[in-house]
């Protein structure tokens, strides 16, 4: 059966994961809304000719130029992670209540990241800031990884028929965010300069889709998932960047 289309109610044996995902949905877009919180409108201060106004607005918003850099890798990066989950539900067809909970433990991280987000916005070149930001999104990812383990582990709550090659894939592709991260956090004993760049160009690994992402949405997806795995071992052709995000 297709597992992109089949309509996921529970039916064999499990919870629908219907709620489950509406959950995510919702804390996803309140916390990438609150990311946009970080950056403070500079106040206008009285008495101040238009042109000492205008050169105190540019220095004002010079000022903020870490923090609206913050902002931006923070909400790509969520919007990444979100990508990854979403990603994960056509293949995963029913929840129990270890699920539900592995998702609670997602969202939770998932909360932190406007704190982290304007921590290291206000404090760039401070080592404590860029390590608590690494470590929020290690967290993330790693209960990603763990969520989909779960799920695919003996095929718990997947088809019997979900192809092994895609599940090992998969995993490799998502532990790539949290080890790059890890190695961020070991640069920032050295530089935290350069542990920001990492923060700014993992997510550039996950952005552009995959086949995997690409056969989701099409008729007979689930076989041509497992076909265009099977071709890739073969030829050599294929590698961890087809399967999904992140």
């Amino acid at each position: 059966m297709n597992g992109a289309q089949k309509n996921k109610t529970g039916t064999g044996g499990g919870l629908s994961t219907a709620r489950l995902e509406a959950l995510v949905d919702g804390v996803f877009a309140v916390a990438m809304t609150l990311l946009v919180l970080t950056l403070i409108v500079p106040r206008e201060p009285a008495g101040l000719s238009p042109a000492a106004l205008t050169r105190h607005l540019l220095h004002d918003l010079y000022a903020l130029r870490f923090t609206a850099l913050t902002y931006a890798i923070s909400f790509v990066i969520a919007g990444v992670y979100w990508v990854g989950h979403h990603n994960q539900f056509p293949l995963i067809q029913r929840a129990d209540r270890v699920l539900l909970w592995i998702t609670i433990l997602f969202l939770m991280g998932v909360t932190g990241i406007p704190f982290s987000t304007a921590l290291l916005g206000a404090y760039p070149g401070q080592q404590v800031a860029v390590v608590l930001y690494g470590g929020n999104l290690i967290v993330i990812g790693l209960v990603l990884a763990l969520q989909w383990w779960y799920a695919t582990s003996n095929h718990r709550l997947t088809d019997e028929d979900l192809d092994p090659l895609l599940v090992r894939r998969a995993m490799r592709r998502i532990l790539v965010g949290p080890l790059a991260y890890l190695l961020a956090i070991s640069i920032s004993f050295a530089s935290p300069a350069l542990s920001l760049a990492i923060y700014a160009l993992v997510p550039l690994l996950y952005i552009l889709p995959g086949r995997v992402d690409r056969h989701l949405g099409a008729p007979d997806a689930h076989a041509d998932v497992a076909a265009s795995e099977h071709h890739a071992s073969v030829t050599g052709d294929g590698e961890d960047r087809h399967v999904m995000a992140p």
